[in-house]
């Protein structure tokens, strides 16, 4: 190359590295980056948000406004947040994605919301559950839930049935912290108590200890919040061993720990247990079915059930389709933002909306019991409360 053609060639990098991250998106391409767990211990949960994504783009095509859509994913093998932050910064300046999603764990998410505030790049998780990871950006929104938004009900439903005295098991990071807390001043606030409580290492639990804590105490009941899948199944396997349930001590939990990509394989010892959360498989609705049809359709048999996940995957994508039907598909932060704000549909778990203040979302929390239907075991919805907001950010 000429010596002229070397100072035009930079000055043309130059140039490109100027411009906004969308002025140098393809026109005809509507870019979403998915960054979630998808090797290690969490690697279902980046598996089933992108089974959700695909489902939906199975059932509604790959194109909205004229433009392709393609998912561009990354993988953070855990709750990693330097890498996840990394990835997101890697996204939009060299893979120009106008969309961030995903996110199964909240470490990722947080790390991630100073990247997207300062890019103005509209960020929809998929999963993480700490109420607070809304308030870090603007530019974020949430289709999954909170945790405090199912700790709640299930406190009440425990009051209004009898429950008095509860010990408390929780991983011990914000999840974990969350559901504690709310469960905790809601159960008090009712005239409940808490003998006891502990809080588990998010990384490579030993629950025997927790679990002897807990039986020793003789509670009515243990409330247990827990990452979905294989801590679920390890704590129920040493709850039952150990003969906490053979003592009369009732397990109550939000609906991760009988996760519907696992209750299979956690067996028997599941039923009769009691739940409280936004979606179960066996949720009766149109809306659902589809849903399940598609995801079959969209992938492979070997990643097993939808749960949650793939559901707030499928809203996640719904979410972005809507945005660039309403911007004709040319996004930009702060009008996809505003688009978002308001926006109410009919999900597979029932009728949902983005709260225009929180960002989060509004939905109905149902209180199920895991029975076995046609040698099946299923999370049976049995009670429900509507249109529940987020209690973390309340007052």
């Amino acid at each position: 190359m000429t010596f002229t053609g070397r100072v035009l060639a930079i000055a043309a990098a130059a140039a490109l590295a100027a411009l906004p991250f969308g002025a140098v998106a393809q026109d005809n391409t509507i870019k979403v980056g998915v960054i979630a767990a998808f090797s290690g211990p969490f690697a279902a949960y980046g598996e089933q948000i992108e089974g959700g994504m695909k489902a939906y783009m199975k059932q509604h095509g790959d194109t909205v406004a004229g433009k392709k859509v393609e998912l561009i994913t990354r993988d953070t093998k855990g709750p990693a947040p330097e890498v996840a932050k990394r990835l997101a910064q890697e996204l939009i300046t060299r893979d120009h994605v106008q969309f961030l999603a995903g996110f199964g764990l909240t470490p990722n998410a947080m790390a991630v919301a100073p990247v997207v505030s300062e890019a103005k790049v509209p960020m929809v998780i998929s999963n993480a559950a700490t109420s607070s990871i809304t308030t870090k950006s603007p530019y974020i929104t949430r289709v999954s839930m909170t945790i405090p938004q199912i700790a709640e009900p299930l406190a009440q439903w425990a009051l209004k049935n009898g429950i008095k005295q509860v010990y408390t098991a929780v991983a011990d990071y914000g999840p974990g912290i969350d559901a504690e807390t709310q469960f905790t001043k809601t159960f008090k606030a009712g005239g409940g108590q808490i003998v006891g409580s502990v809080r588990t290492p998010l990384q490579n639990p030993d629950f025997s200890a927790a679990i002897q804590r807990i039986k020793d105490a003789k509670p009515q009941a243990v409330f247990v919040f827990l990452p979905a899948g294989e801590q679920g199944i390890a704590f129920m396997k040493g709850f039952n061993e150990r003969g906490l349930a053979a003592a009369g001590i009732k397990l109550i939990a939000t609906g991760d720990i009988t996760d519907d990509h696992v209750l299979q394989a956690m067996g028997d010892p599941t039923l009769g247990m009691i739940t409280a959360f936004h979606y179960s498989a066996a949720h009766k609705s149109p809306e659902n079915e589809a849903f399940m049809k598609a995801y079959k359709a969209a992938n492979d048999s070997k990643i097993g059930d939808p749960n949650f996940m793939a559901a707030a995957g499928y809203d996640t994508m719904h979410v972005i389709y809507e945005v660039a039907k309403k911007l004709n598909g040319n996004i930009d932060g702060d009008k996809a933002m505003a688009a978002i704000k308001g926006m109410k549909w009919m999900s597979p778990r029932g009728p949902v909306e983005i709260d225009p203040q929180t960002r989060d979302i509004d939905q109905t929390v149902y209180i199920r019991k895991v029975e076995k239907v046609g040698g099946k075991l299923e999370n049976v919805e049995f009670d429900k409360i509507p249109n529940v907001k987020d209690p973390g950010k309340q007052g």
